[in-house]
């Protein structure tokens, strides 16, 4: 694919197909760690192994009909209860 460089305020940038970036597993908003390498650009999506999730966005997944219930985890078994 061939596309341009293009100037956005004091900055250049590159726009993205929607498909290239779901290819690479990259979402808007995620960090990418970018290098240089032989004169190439490389862009690899950061891993995390926490922060992952955003919690608005896991927030907003609850139905709006959910409601909330007090679980019985059984009795004390040692000094929970004081």
């Amino acid at each position: 694919m061939i596309t341009k460089i293009q100037k956005w305020g004091n900055s250049q940038g590159l726009r993205f197909p929607k498909e290239m970036l779901y290819q690479a597993e990259i979402s808007i908003g995620d960090e990418v760690d970018m290098n240089v390498h032989h004169g190439e650009i490389i862009i690899k999506p950061v891993t995390k192994n926490r922060g992952r999730y955003n919690l608005k966005d896991l927030v907003s997944e609850i139905p709006n009909d959910y409601k909330t219930k007090e679980e019985n985890w059984g009795s004390p078994v040692g000094k929970e209860d004081g």
